[in-house]
């Protein structure tokens, strides 16, 4: 598909935040970089990084094929609520917001890629919620999404200094956003800012030489469309 950005989805990708460009948006003072897109400019399957100026404002928009945001910085708004970093939203397909930043916010986001009108809303503050010992040790998550019905499942993991794993990806592929620290794998390091896709089949070993958050999607190709 032409313009596709890492739309491939038999290859893995990877970016890293901090040697991208922002790219103006629909929105006046509201700013992206785009990891991932499939489909039309401004009607794609999209997973992006956007930046809200103080006092930025979007204009009013559906959400046909669902939103999830996790905020990095700031305070994102909409006539919903506030929601300060560490939020993680949720919105199923059907929703309709105006979402602002009084003081200006940096955010994650994921468009189109969360189909089915009977998907739960979802808003926690993260910060809130334990830190759950798993099954690879030094490694601690907390699940932001689960949905008896659906594939996809969205975690944030923290991982010790010296974790490491074999990471075999199964499925339907797995996606890591990099948000504190930094992960290495094969001799390259990963640092904060680095979103990475893997397909199926991937098998590699994963780990952190001095410790991470990452934020973690399993099972979502199966949403997603190939370009």
């Amino acid at each position: 598909m032409t313009g596709a950005i890492n739309g491939n989805l038999a290859l893995p990708a990877c970016e890293n935040i901090h040697d991208m460009a922002w790219q103006s948006s629909p929105g006046q003072s509201v700013f992206r970089k785009r990891l991932h897109r499939v489909g039309g400019p401004e009607s794609g399957q999209v997973t992006s990084v956007v930046r809200y100026e103080p006092g930025a404002r979007f204009p009013a928009h559906d959400h046909p094929g669902g939103e999830e945001i996790l905020v990095l910085q700031g305070v994102f708004s909409d006539e919903h609520g506030d929601w300060p970093a560490g939020s993680y939203l949720l919105n199923p397909e059907g929703f309709r917001h105006a979402p602002f930043s009084e003081s200006g916010c940096l955010i994650f986001v994921k468009l189109r890629q969360f189909p089915g009108t009977d998907r739960e809303k979802v808003a926690i503050d993260t910060h809130a919620s334990p830190w759950l010992n798993g099954k690879i040790t030094g490694v601690e998550s907390k699940l932001l999404y689960q949905q008896d019905g659906f594939a996809d499942s969205t975690w944030l993991e923290r991982w010790s200094p010296g974790a490491s794993c074999v990471l075999d990806v199964t499925r339907l592929g797995l996606e890591l956003f990099v948000l504190e620290g930094a992960i290495n794998t094969a001799g390259r390091q990963y640092p904060e800012g680095s979103w990475l896709r893997l397909p199926h089949g991937t098998s590699l070993v994963l780990g952190s030489e001095n410790g991470c958050t990452l934020y973690v999607k399993r099972d979502g190709f199966g949403y997603l469309r190939s370009a």
